[in-house]
């Protein structure tokens, strides 16, 4: 999940959405569904953003008659509405803004229309669609859900001190740990990461580094890999930047506020960092001792990198987000017509919402093969203020967070076990290990160890 959206969620929704098959067993008939009323779950829930979909839907209701029914939901709730509309037959039609590891789940729990989904990419074609993210919400030969947006985990640098220092961009596990060496002094830290045990955001951090250098949650044949050679390595790396970080828990909201007061010269974080930057969002401004004056200096003065590459990986890799269109087992006949048109008629305002956020899955159509690549960086981003991201960072910048529709990958699914990051993220194996590591109580090795221990545990019980 982004940070944005909220973290916390992501666990508590994947880990009690273990009992969704329960539920759903003792669930009666399917649902008689009014034709005319299409019902939308949506996790991507702000007051803003809902009444923004509300204007969308509104054109969808005047060419087809039915009513559609925006329904915010937080994914801490997700799991315990699922159960209970499963067992009542009171399913929504869709759910909107599904991460790739609840959809696995419910996939798994036989709560989803993959056909359903099948039919919508044919009809759209699949062709328009970035072939990564369409792989991502795949398996074999069913498509599980449409997808809709990504979102990246970047390295988010001080260009200005690595001009000043001589140092190289920090692409590569070399480069990044000079820099954060040499760019720690008394006033600023060479970096700012994730180190809290509680909070996902910790193992999308690490993965995002990890998946570079080939370190992977589980292999080719299904074997944990978390204490392989290559992972060992990235624990090794990731322990190294701590040592140059400030030390106690590090979250998502202080990592983001010590990047944002001049304290660090790097952090890793979701490209929903940009619009808040470039000083667009009156709650999360910069607070440099530059940006006071003016609130876009950090932006101007960051570099943005979306792939990195160890010592022991075949080449960068990405790591993000595939938020989808899920259309229900329980939908009703307009649930397919609807998600076309979100991803067609309604699909630039959508992206528009949140485009720091919301790069699009589906790059095209059929009068533009990448008629909404080309739009997503002029559409304004922001909340208090809005401004287009290309004006602020520049094409090359958005050019580099574009090139993550391409470069994305995740672990396990690739593998054929999609359905372990859902308990994988509810309890936590690597964010503990690796708070562990930075308070000293594990080396990079045992906290390798006991992340594959506890992902091997997680396995063992799913089977």
């Amino acid at each position: 999940m982004s940070p944005r959206r909220g973290p916390r969620g992501a666990a508590a929704a994947a880990g009690l959405l273990l009992v969704v098959a329960a539920g759903a067993a003792c669930a009666p008939g399917p649902q008689a569904q009014d034709p005319d009323v299409l019902t939308v779950w949506n996790l991507d829930g702000q007051p803003d953003r809902i009444a923004a979909m509300e204007e969308i839907d509104a054109g969808f209701t005047g060419r087809s008659g039915v009513r559609v029914e925006q329904v915010p939901v937080d994914e801490s709730q997700l799991p315990s509405l699922i159960v209970s509309a499963a067992v009542s037959g009171t399913m929504p039609d869709v759910i909107a803004g599904l991460p790739l590891g609840i959809v696995r789940q419910l996939a798994e729990q036989e709560l989803l229309d993959t056909a359903a989904a099948t039919s919508v990419v044919s009809g759209l074609g699949a062709q328009t669609f970035s072939p990564t993210a369409l792989a991502l919400v795949q398996d074999g030969e069913r498509q599980l859900a449409v997808p809709a947006e990504v979102w990246a985990q970047v390295l988010v640098y001080r260009e200005d001190l690595f001009t000043a220092a001589g140092l190289a961009p920090p692409t590569t596990y070399e480069t990044i740990e000079r820099a954060a060496q040499e760019l720690t002094t008394e006033e600023r830290y060479g970096i700012t990461l994730a180190t809290d045990p509680a909070d996902p955001f910790t193992s999308q951090t690490f993965e995002s580094l990890a998946l570079g250098n080939g370190c992977e949650l589980v292999d080719e044949d299904g074997a944990v890999g978390l204490d392989s050679g290559a992972c060992r390595t990235s624990f090794a790396f990731y322990d190294a930047l701590v040592r140059q970080a400030p030390q106690g828990t590090q979250s998502v909201d202080s990592t983001r506020a010590t990047y944002f007061a001049g304290q660090a010269a790097m952090t890793v974080w979701s490209t929903f960092l940009l619009d808040e930057m470039a000083g667009l969002r009156d709650d999360a401004l910069p607070t440099c001792a530059e940006c006071r004056q003016d609130p876009e200096w950090l932006a101007r003065n960051s570099g943005v990198v979306t792939a990195v590459q160890g010592p022991d990986g075949s080449g960068p890799v990405s790591f993000g987000e595939v938020t989808s269109w899920a259309i229900t087992a329980a939908h009703g006949p307009a649930a397919e017509d609807y998600v076309a048109h979100m991803l067609s008629e309604g699909y630039e305002p959508a992206l528009g919402i949140a485009p720091e956020g919301k790069y699009p899955a589906r790059t095209g159509d059929a009068t533009s093969a990448t008629r909404f690549t080309d739009v997503w960086g002029t559409l304004p981003a922001g909340v208090d203020s809005r401004k287009p991201l290309v004006d602020v960072y520049g094409p090359e910048t958005m050019a580099e967070v574009g090139r993550v529709a391409t470069t994305l990958e995740r672990w396990a699914i690739p593998q054929g076990q999609g359905p372990l990051l859902g308990p994988v993220t509810a309890e936590l194996p690597v964010p503990k290990t690796i708070a562990a590591m930075a308070n000293g109580s594990l080396t990079p090795r045992q906290a390798a160890r006991e992340a594959a221990d506890a992902v091997e545990e997680i396995q063992r019980s799913l089977s």
